[in-house]
């Protein structure tokens, strides 16, 4: 298990990995574990943006946060939701879709998702208080890794890729148990951390994981690492405007 929590970490943090084929087999059959790594990531983000609050207006705050973020995580799920735009956006058949995501130039699409999304979950985060923030943050890190893992069970693979040993380990016999523990965990911390407003905010992130699977289904055949990406940044920033609220 913690060979496991370790190749997790390595997967989703900026730490070096060694050893990088058999760290990946771990992070996939360990994949449950990713909401608890994002706990952690939430953490050292939400600490970060109470430094920030100190010195500087929350509007700039707020995309600070953000820089921190996507320094932590190495833009890797970032990229993935820039290539989601890209596919999402091209016409034609799956095939031609997937190849759009698989071009290494970012178009019009995978800007205006990205633009989106980041510049909407900075001006979130610019809206919590130093008394919310930082378990506003851990709890929505927590979500995001989640909608990962439920992706993982209720999706299929819609080609060969990084995407194949996560699904396929989220597959196995113990799919259901496995699931259940990574939402419960992800409630728990919510409930927790941010009250009946993280129980909320934790039912939109699954909401959009569920659809964004759906559309993926629909326009690439199923799951692509890219596509888990996307699910990543959008079911943060749907548990993000929920907690706002609160």
């Amino acid at each position: 298990m913690f060979k496991g929590l370790r190749a997790v970490i390595a997967f989703l943090t900026v730490f070096p990995v060694k050893e990088e084929q058999e760290n990946l087999n771990f992070a996939a059959k360990s994949m449950p574990l990713f909401p608890v790594v994002g706990f952690g990531i939430g953490m050292i983000v939400g600490i970060a943006a109470l430094i920030f609050l100190d010195f500087f207006p929350s509007l700039v705050a707020g995309p600070l946060t953000v820089a921190v973020l996507l320094w932590i995580t190495g833009l890797h799920h970032t990229d993935g939701l820039l290539d989601f735009g890209d596919g999402l956006m091209c016409k034609g058949s799956k095939e031609r879709k997937l190849e759009a995501m698989r071009d290494k130039m970012t178009g019009v699409g995978g800007f205006s998702a990205g633009l989106i999304v980041l510049l909407t979950t900075a001006l979130v985060i610019s809206s919590f208080s130093a008394r919310n923030i930082l378990f506003s943050l851990a709890s929505a890190e927590v979500t995001a890794k989640m909608s990962m893992v439920l992706a993982a069970s209720i999706g299929r693979s819609a080609s060969p890729g990084l995407n194949v040993p996560f699904i396929d380990a989220m597959h196995g016999r113990n799919r259901v148990a496995l699931t259940v523990l990574s939402v419960l965990f992800a409630l728990l911390i919510s409930l927790l951390a941010t009250g009946f407003f993280g129980f909320l905010s934790v039912m939109a992130a699954i909401v959009a994981t569920v659809f964004l699977e759906r559309i993926s289904r629909r326009h690439f055949g199923g799951l692509t690492g890219d596509v888990f990406g996307a699910i990543n940044e959008v079911s943060r920033l749907a548990s993000l405007l929920v907690l706002a609220r609160g």
